[in-house]
C-alpha cells in the first residue's frame, strides 16, 4: 500500500538549541486566511534554471504533494538558464512572484529590496528546516553587515557525502575497451587516447568522428571550457576566482600561470584537429544531438549538461557510446579536487519575496518540504509505485530502476520523483533517516545498480566499483572554511558588479580567439586578456572579493545571534 500522506500541523514556536533569533522590521508577519494549511492556495515561483520535467504539478508526486499542503506552485522556468534578464526586469518594475529561486542574482535581489528576511519565520515556522540544518543555521545568513536569511538553500543536500562523480575528462566506453584501458591521468593521455581511436575509425555510423566536442553555448562555456581550467590544475572550484588558502587573497583564475598552459594545450587540440571546430559556434541542442549519434569520443564536461543525449544512446542500443569520467589533470603533479569537503551547503536556493501576500503559508510549505516524510517522497516516491519495502528497507523495483536509468527525462516528468527539491532544504547523499534508510537514492548499491553494462565492465577494468572511487577522496584535502565561493551572494557594490561584467566580457572573447588562434599567436592573446584583467579597476574588484571571503569565513565561526 503506498504509505499515507498525512496533513502538517506546524506549533506557532517551537523551541531547539539554536538561539532564538528575531527578523528586522517593524513587525511579525501576519496570519491571513491562507495561512491555514487547511485553505487551499496558488503560489507563483520564478527559476532561474531551465527544467524540462516540469509537469505543473501534475506527475504523481506533485499531486501527492498538494494533497499533503493545499498548495500548489504556478511556476515560471527560465529556458536559456539563468535568469539574469528576467530578474532585471523584475527589479525594474517592483513586480515579483511569491517565490524565487534566483541564483546568482541574489544581490541584486537584496539591493533592490524584493527578499524578506526569513530568519523570524524559521524561529516561529520552520522546525524542519532548522532540524536539517542544525547548528550550520549561521551559514545562511547573507553578510556580516547584513546578517539576514534572504534565501534557503536547496541546490545540495545538508550532509552530503558524493557517491559518484558526474564530472572530470570523459571517455566513450567502446573507446578505452579498445584501446585497452589505458590509464589517463594527464591531458596527454587523454589526447593519445581520442586520436589514436579517431586514426582507426574515422567514421562512426557513417558520420566523421569528433575526438572532443565542447559546449560553449552562453553561460555553459564556464562548464566546459574555463572551469576545467582549474580543475585540471590541482584548485578547487571558486567560480571566477582562485582563493590563497592561507592568505583568503582572491584573483580571477585565468591569471594562474598554469591555467595558461590549459589553455594551450586546448589551442594545440583545436590546430591539430582533434577539437570540435564548431565548439564556439554550435548551441547547446547541436551539442547533444552530436553526443547522441555516438560519434563524440570525448567531452570535458558534468552528466547533466549532456544527460539526455546520454539517455537517448542508451535507448538506442548504444550503451557502449555513453562515458565514464576520469579526474584528468595537466601534469602529475596535482589531484583533482571534486571532492572536496565544502561543509555544509550554501548559496543557491528558494527565498520570499515581498510580492508575497502570505509568507507564513509559504515558509509553513517549505518547512513541510523538508520534512522527513515529504523528503522521502520527493526522493524515493510513492511507496508501492516506486518503491518498495522490503526486510526494512527501500528498494526500487527492476522496471522502475530501467526507466530511470534509460529514460530518465520522461520518467521524472511522469513521476516527479526528484523534481521538488528546489523547494526543500534536504539531506544529501548518505544521511540516514530514522527507519535506517538513505534519504536520498543516491547510495553505492543503487548507484551501481543503475550502471549499464559497460559502465560495469570499464569500471571493473580500473579496478573500481563507482567513479568517484578513481577521483582523490575528500580526506585528501583539507575542509575549505569559506565554502564553495560560487554559492557566496557577490559583494553588493555596482563597482564590482560593472567590473566583474566587464571580466567576464573579456574572457568569454579572449579565451575562444586564444583557443582557435594558430600556435605563435596564443601568447600575445592569452597574455592581453591577462593585461586586460589586472587593471587597478579589476584589482579592486579583486580586492572586493577578497573582503568578501574573510568576512564569510569570521561570519560563520559565529553562531546566530538575536537582533
Amino acid at each position: 500500500m503506498p504509505r499515507k500522506l498525512f496533513r502538517y500541523a506546524l506549533a506557532p514556536l517551537l523551541v531547539f538549541a539554536l538561539a532564538s533569533v528575531t527578523a528586522c522590521g517593524s513587525s511579525d508577519p501576519v496570519e491571513t486566511e491562507t495561512s491555514d494549511v487547511s485553505t487551499p492556495i496558488t503560489i507563483s515561483f520564478f527559476g532561474s534554471d531551465a527544467n524540462p520535467t516540469w509537469n505543473s504539478m501534475q506527475d504523481e508526486v506533485g499531486k501527492e504533494i498538494t494533497k499533503a499542503t493545499n498548495v500548489t506552485i504556478n511556476a515560471e522556468y527560465d529556458v536559456s538558464g539563468g535568469g539574469t534578464q528576467k530578474i532585471a526586469l523584475m527589479t525594474a518594475s517592483g513586480t515579483y512572484p511569491d517565490m524565487i529561486f534566483p541564483k546568482g542574482s541574489i544581490s541584486k535581489l537584496v539591493e533592490a529590496g524584493a527578499l524578506i528576511d526569513l530568519t523570524d519565520l524559521i524561529n516561529k515556522y520552520g522546525p524542519n528546516i532548522k532540524k536539517v540544518y542544525g547548528d550550520d543555521l549561521a551559514r545562511l545568513q547573507y553578510s556580516k553587515e547584513d546578517p539576514s536569511i534572504y534565501v534557503l538553500p536547496t541546490n545540495a543536500g545538508v550532509g552530503q557525502t558524493s557517491f559518484d562523480a558526474g564530472g572530470g575528462f570523459e571517455v566513450q566506453h567502446a573507446v578505452m575497451k579498445e584501446m585497452g584501458y589505458p590509464k589517463i591521468e594527464t591531458v596527454k593521455d587523454f589526447e593519445k587516447v581520442l586520436k589514436d581511436y579517431k586514426e582507426k575509425h574515422p567514421t562512426i555510423n557513417g558520420q566523421p568522428t569528433i575526438p572532443l566536442s565542447l559546449n560553449a553555448d552562453d553561460w555553459k562555456i564556464m562548464i566546459t571550457v574555463t572551469n576545467p581550467a582549474f580543475l585540471s590544475t590541482g584548485a578547487p572550484d571558486d567560480g571566477e576566482f582562485y582563493i590563497n588558502p592561507e592568505t583568503y587573497e582572491a584573483q580571477l583564475h585565468y591569471k594562474r600561470p598554469e591555467e595558461k598552459e590549459y589553455f594551450r594545450w586546448l589551442n594545440h587540440m583545436y590546430n591539430e584537429g582533434l577539437l570540435d571546430p564548431e565548439t564556439f559556434t554550435q548551441k547547446t541542442d547541436q551539442y547533444n544531438s552530436k553526443i547522441a549519434s555516438g560519434r563524440v569520443l570525448g567531452l570535458i564536461d558534468q552528466d547533466w549538461d549532456y544527460q539526455q543525449a546520454e539517455n537517448a544512446l542508451k535507448s538506442s542500443g548504444m550503451a557502449e557510446r555513453t562515458y565514464g569520467h576520469y579526474p584528468v589533470q595537466l601534469t602529475t603533479e596535482t589531484k583533482d579536487r571534486s571532492f572536496q569537503d565544502i561543509g555544509a551547503p550554501v548559496g543557491y536556493g528558494v527565498g520570499i519575496t515581498t510580492s508575497a501576500k502570505d509568507p507564513i503559508r509559504i515558509i509553513k510549505f517549505l518547512d513541510w518540504m523538508s520534512s522527513d516524510e515529504a523528503q522521502i517522497l520527493n526522493q524515493w516516491g510513492i511507496e508501492g509505485k516506486h518503491y518498495e519495502m522490503k526486510d526494512g528497507k527501500r528498494v526500487i523495483p527492476a522496471d522502475v530502476q530501467d526507466k530511470k536509468t534509460n529514460d530518465n527525462t520522461n520518467f521524472v516528468k511522469t513521476t516527479g520523483v526528484s523534481g521538488y527539491t528546489a523547494f526543500a532544504v534536504h539531506y544529501g547523499d548518505g544521511v540516514k533517516d530514522p527507519s535506517g534508510n538513505y534519504y536520498t537514492t543516491n547510495f553505492p548499491e543503487q548507484i551501481i545498480a543503475g550502471y549499464t553494462p559497460a559502465e560495469k565492465e570499464t569500471l571493473k577494468a580500473y579496478g573500481a566499483t563507482t567513479w568517484k572511487d578513481i577521483f582523490p577522496q575528500k580526506d585528501e584535502f583539507p575542509v575549505k572554511p569559506w565554502g564553495a565561493a560560487y554559492n557566496l551572494p557577490s559583494p553588493d557594490d555596482q563597482e564590482y558588479t560593472v567590473n566583474f561584467q566587464k571580466g567576464q566580457d573579456i574572457v568569454r572573447k579572449r579565451i575562444p580567439e586564444a583557443i582557435l588562434a594558430s600556435p605563435s599567436e596564443f601568447d600575445g592573446i592569452y597574455d592581453e586578456m591577462v593585461a586586460e584583467l589586472s587593471t587597478e579597476p579589476m584589482k579592486k574588484m579583486e580586492a572586493s572579493y577578497t573582503q568578501l571571503i574573510k568576512d564569510t569565513v569570521e561570519l560563520w565561526s559565529k553562531p546566530v545571534t538575536a537582533k
